[in-house]
């Protein structure tokens, strides 16, 4: 898939409780795509071993990131642990009016967010597990975290499910890959929306122009 001349791009932003899967779905389409990248956060905390500035975050003191905030240099921006994390605008405005995508792995409040900073060009897809004992069952599979930690993301689950509503899309993963063509297609389709794609109009006029 290329980029179609005079197209504007769009923000996919992908939520769902944490377990039901929108960060595999989320990487597979940016690998699948060569015009969806994936949206690189901007955070005061201290790069981990092996992350690289620019790849995984952009890393910025608390005075440069308050800065930012203050100069309106954020879509959305949180305070996670007590450190803060925001989506710069400037690279992603960019990349759309070059007629990229910028997919967003994000939680429900950070996509409200963007959302009504940017309703034209936001598109939100809520992915949900089949059923909470399943979510329980994948967040315990995981190993990655204690008894307390699970039990508190089963917890918060409740609230972010709530949240579903005010998405575009529902998508239930309960199988990978249907769930991932299900995500597929939403996004494809989405970049052929008339709004997306003004050029088109010269293409229209030339085929009303033509007399056969």
């Amino acid at each position: 898939m290329t980029a179609t001349p005079g197209r504007r791009g769009l923000m996919l932003l992908i939520s769902s409780p944490s377990g039901a899967g929108k960060t595999s779905l989320s990487r597979r389409l940016v690998a699948d795509h060569a015009d969806l990248a994936l949206s690189v956060s901007a955070t005061t905390r201290p790069p981990r071993p092996g992350e690289v500035h620019g790849r995984e975050y952009h890393f910025v003191d608390r005075p440069a990131f308050d800065t930012m905030i203050a100069g309106g240099e954020f879509l959305e921006w949180a305070d996670v642990h007590d450190h803060r994390y925001g989506s710069p605008r400037a690279p992603v405005m960019e990349a759309l009016a070059d007629g990229k995508d910028v997919l967003f792995d994000i939680d429900w409040q950070g996509a409200q967010s963007i959302a009504q900073a940017a309703p034209e060009d936001a598109v939100r897809v809520f992915i949900l597990p089949p059923s909470m004992a399943d979510l329980s069952r994948r967040l315990h599979a995981r190993a990655q975290d204690r008894e307390d930690v699970i039990q508190s993301r089963l917890a918060r689950a409740y609230g972010e499910i709530e949240q579903a509503v005010n998405y575009d899309y529902l998508i239930v993963n309960d199988d990978f890959d249907h769930a991932y063509a299900e995500l597929a297609h939403i996004y494809h389709a989405e970049r052929l929306r008339r709004a997306r794609n003004p050029g088109m109009s010269k293409l229209m006029k030339a085929l009303l122009a033509e007399k056969l």
